[in-house]
This record gives C-alpha cells, structure tokens and sequence, in this order.
C-alpha cells in the first residue's frame, strides 16, 4: 500500500482502467463484495472507457467481449499469483517490515499489472482506425474534466488543506485493514505528508503529457499517419510511456516518491499494536479466500452483469 497522495500503482491504474477494474475489485471491504466487483469487472471497465471513447454500437460489442475474454484469461493466470502473494504477506503481517519489502511488493505489483494491460492493448489498436473525431473531441473534454478535478484535489486551497486531504485519504486506505489508527501511527502519517518530495504541478504536468500523447497517437492511427498494421505497435509504445514517462528526471522524481511511501507504510505497520496486526492477517487470509474461490469460478458460474439503460 503506498501512502503517496497519488501512489503508483493508482496513476497506473487511472491511466489504463482494465487493471483497476480487474484488480482493485479486491481492495472492496467484505467478501461477497469482492466476488460480485470482479465477477463484473468487465462491466464496470467498459463503462469506465465508455467515459472516454463515447463506443458506438459496433465497438461497443467488440469492447464488451474482449473485456470478458481478458478477465478469464486474468481469473486463470493471474487470480492464482495473487492468491499466493496474499498467503505469503500473511506470514509478513505479524512482524516487522523494511521500506525494501514494501517496495518489492509494489515492484511486483506493478509488473503484475502491466502484463495484464498488455492484453488489452490489441484491442484499442484494433479500435482505433474507426473512431470518429467527435468521440477523440469527447476523449480530450473528459481529460480536460478530471484534470480539473485533480486541481481540486490536490493543488487548490492551502497548503494545510491539501495536507489534511492527503492524511484523511492514507487513513481512510489504512484503516479497513489495522483499524482506528492510534496517535503514534496519525503522527507517522503527518510526518510522511510533511517530509514528501510530493510536487502537485509537476505531477499535473506529466498527467497532460500522457493525455496529449494518447490523443496525438490515435489521431495518428485514425487518420492513417499510422498504417493499421502498426497501430499495436505504437498503442504498445503509448502504454510504455504511461507506465514509465520518458523524462529521466521524472522517472527518478516517482522512484524518490516511491521509496517515501514504502519506508511510511513500513513505519504505519511496525507502529501498529498486536491487535490490529491480528486484524490486518484475518483481513489478508479474507481477501486470499476470495482470490481462491475466484480463481476456482468457471466464466459462466459467475454471476451475470446487470445491463444498464442505454448500454
């Protein structure tokens, strides 16, 4: 769990949608909760990416089915690696931890995730050549909308407001898992929030260069700049520069951010009292039954996606 006000693993996930669908389902609280968000993960990406492509009826099909076909290939692959990384964080959650364990955890994570993203990106290639300029007109004004929304976050108000923002979301994402977060720990959580290398506008920055660069990439492909049978390959590239931005020096800026976040939740859990360690294991080997019996659900005992209006 990183304690950066936006983590790694979440910028990937708000870049490339699939994966948090498919992936953060797990973090929902109560089991039954966690098999019915996966179990329709590939309902509630489409609508995510409808936010963004505004799908007509032939891409919305062709989007509708190879979502599915990813989350089984994901229930099959990838559910079972997970299930085994929570058992082996079970053995963790009683003990102390080091910055270098957290971030292996995140390392791995992250490579997890991309290896799923790369299953998607044939389809948004395939996609490409057809969509209309009215829906990449709808793509950039949604991008533009949740930059807005990011400002709002984090970069209005006052420097103490931003704070107290930034200290009321780590311990909202801490507390399903140790509980109530004791003064010791809120003080560990200011002290991170106080000493983070955390830089809004640079963040904000390279958040518009992404958004510029997948705009510029299927304009291309759209116009035939890019022949189709090079779209995968630069929506490879495209997905390549979002998990790791090409400027060296913000590359080292989130490596920096990262470590900060991975040496604070280090400090959160060896701060924590044997009774929330004992909360934290039972929340874990929750989560791994749900990852198993997930694992073990055959695509059509799962249960079916509710259709919504208009859809």
């Amino acid at each position: 769990m990183s304690l950066s006000p936006r983590p790694v693993l979440r910028s990937i996930v708000n870049s490339v949608p699939i994966i948090g669908v498919l992936l953060l389902t797990l973090a929902l609280g109560g089991c039954s909760a966690v098999r019915l968000g996966y179990n329709n993960g590939p309902t509630l990406a489409y609508w995510w990416l409808d936010s963004y492509f505004d799908f007509d009826g032939e891409q919305s099909l062709r989007m509708r089915h190879d979502l599915q076909a990813v989350q089984d290939w994901h229930r099959k692959a990838e559910v079972p690696l997970l299930a085994q990384k929570l058992k082996e964080l079970q053995t963790m959650a009683p003990k102390p931890v080091t910055t270098e364990q957290v971030c292996a955890l995140v390392s791995e994570l992250q490579t997890r995730l991309q290896v799923t993203l790369e299953r998607v990106t044939p389809t948004i290639a395939a996609l490409a050549p057809g969509l209309q300029s009215t829906q990449l007109e709808h793509m950039a004004q949604e991008f533009e909308r949740r930059d807005r929304k990011w400002r709002e976050e984090w970069m209005d108000g006052t420097v103490a407001e931003r704070s107290q923002r930034r200290v009321k979301q780590i311990v909202e994402r801490a507390e399903p898992f140790y509980g109530a977060l004791e003064a010791a720990q809120l003080a560990v959580v200011r002290a991170h929030i106080a000493s983070s290398s955390f830089d809004g506008p640079r963040q904000f920055q390279e958040m518009q260069r992404r958004h510029q660069d997948a705009i510029q990439v299927l304009r291309k492909i759209r116009s035939g700049e890019i022949a189709p049978s090079q779209a995968g390959a630069e929506i490879r590239g495209l997905l390549e520069r979002t998990l790791k931005a090409p400027a060296p020096a913000y590359r080292h800026y989130m490596d920096q951010l990262t470590t900060e976040s991975c040496a604070a939740m280090a400090a959160l859990h060896n701060s924590s009292t044997p009774e929330q360690r004992s909360r934290l294991l039972l929340a874990l080997k929750g989560y791994e039954g749900d990852a198993r019996t997930l694992a073990a659900q055959l695509p059509d005992e799962a249960p079916p996606s509710q259709p919504q209006p208009g859809l």
